[in-house]
């Protein structure tokens, strides 16, 4: 059984220090940062699973902190811990690709479970990647091991949740998806909350297949979606 890293960021002495022994008691082995800063200097010298990231905190919130992640390894997952319940919040943490948001106070439990099912999750996103590496999709060229979705016009590196909605589309290209076939696919599950932020990448999908007019992108209200390749 492979042993699974956790990055904590959390500055509540009291409350890190019984995460950080619960996630142990369940087979993690845990990294716990005090503050932002603290954080992003743990995540360049370890290689987590995850990472579990408390929205408020000293020097750096936790939503600059996975700005910073993202931009270091757009494939690694991670959730949000808050006491603050806005909904402004947690679909900002969603837009941003948050595999979870989390209020607390939680059953330590419940997270366990969260993390246990979101490693899996991505695990075997990567292994259905490595079967093949890049695909052609109109006329761009996309890498599934690098997240570099290319055109001659244009090249990014997207982040693990674009990747997956991406390859997820095309597996079904010209093919007509519910909505909740995608939420429970690619969010694990389809409340509102991981709806309003497919959503959002969703447009952000658009953008960057817009540069070919064969490939598009739509939205049948009441049904679906369709990602249509001519």
């Amino acid at each position: 059984m492979t042993i699974q890293k956790v990055l904590l960021a959390e500055d509540d002495f009291d409350f890190g220090s019984i995460l950080k022994q619960y996630l142990e008691l369940h087979g993690f082995v845990v990294e716990w940062a005090k503050d932002g800063e603290e954080a992003i200097a743990m995540f360049h010298k370890i290689e987590p699973a995850i990472c579990v990231l408390d929205v408020m905190m000293p020097k750096k919130d936790g939503f600059a902190l996975a700005e910073e992640i993202i931009a270091i390894t757009p494939e690694m997952p991670f959730i949000f811990l808050t006491a603050r319940g806005q909904k402004e919040d947690k679909i900002k943490g969603l837009k941003l690709g948050a595999d979870d948001y989390i209020v607390k106070p939680f059953e330590a439990d419940e997270l366990v479970l969260r993390i246990q099912n979101i490693i899996k999750r991505s695990q075997r996103v990567i292994q259905e990647q490595k079967s093949e590496e890049t695909l052609q999709i109109g006329t761009y060229k996309f890498n599934t091991k690098s997240f570099l979705l290319e055109h001659s016009e244009f090249s990014k590196r997207v982040t693990e949740k674009e990747a997956t909605l991406i390859a997820f589309f095309y597996a079904h290209k010209n093919t007509l998806i519910k909505r909740e076939q995608v939420l429970t696919a690619v969010w694990g599950n389809d409340d509102f909350f991981s709806g309003r932020s497919m959503d959002v990448f969703i447009s952000r999908l658009r953008k960057y297949f817009a540069l070919d007019p064969n490939i598009s992108l739509e939205s049948i209200r009441g049904i679906g979606l369709e990602f249509k390749i001519k």
